[in-house]
């Protein structure tokens, strides 16, 4: 689990199978490597990846096939360039973020960037499994980065962020243009809500202790007694 706060940049290169080696930059090296074990998770551009090897300036992890083929980590055009490191959250640690996994539902594409008087403005497109999570005010995950939906379209197909100076300039966001890939992660609470929805339960009553609710009984009155409200 990670918040989407970054806490250095990094590179990658391919090694034998299905081996990366990150390279930390000396900056993230004082945050990434103290500490850092065998077994480890640390999020690459948003991809939870496990330490196996650990060096004096980096790591080296391996990604599965599947990972390879879901997220940017498979793409030649990565291979040297900068990408974000983010170390697990651990327990007493601030989140200032929100919370994400690592595991990345899809890859987007810029559209646009536009720089306003005090932020950077970012719209990208999104893949249909992404774009069911996205919702004006939300949160959601590009390359690791924890970020805020400004806009967005009904469908989600489409969204805008809003980047301050500091984040920009203290990850890979500061390195994209138009038609460059990312890595989207939706906020796991939209995750939950659509499986709740999904069980389509009908309850007449309200349930019991360990039973599921139904939309029915799912009122302001049954949130305020269940201290929601």
């Amino acid at each position: 689990m990670f918040t989407g706060l970054i806490q250095g940049l990094g590179t990658i290169s391919p090694q034998e199978s299905d081996q990366l080696r990150i390279s930390c930059s000396s900056e993230a090296a004082d945050h990434i490597l103290p500490g850092l074990a065998i077994g480890d998770s640390v999020a690459v551009d948003g991809v939870c990846l496990t330490v196996e090897e650990i060096h004096s300036s980096g790591f080296v992890a391996s990604a599965s096939p599947e990972t390879l083929r879901r997220t940017t980590l498979g793409r030649q055009q990565l291979e040297n360039s900068w990408v974000n490191l983010e170390t697990s959250l651990r327990v007493g640690s601030k989140l200032g973020g929100h919370f994400v996994t690592g595991h990345v539902d899809g890859v987007g594409e810029v559209r646009s960037l536009e720089s306003t008087a005090n932020s950077w403005e970012i719209t990208f497109t999104a893949p249909e499994i992404v774009a069911r999570y996205i919702v004006p005010k939300g949160s959601i995950a590009v390359n690791g980065v924890s970020l805020t939906v400004s806009d967005c379209d009904k469908k989600g197909s489409w969204f805008k962020v809003a980047v301050i100076p500091h984040t920009f300039a203290e990850t890979n966001l500061q390195y994209l243009q138009p038609d460059s890939l990312v890595n989207l992660e939706g906020d796991i609470l939209g995750k939950y809500v659509e499986r709740f929805l999904d069980f389509g339960l009908s309850r007449e009553t309200s349930p019991s202790w360990g039973e599921v609710p139904s939309l029915e009984t799912i009122t302001p009155a049954f949130l305020a007694e269940h201290g929601y409200l």
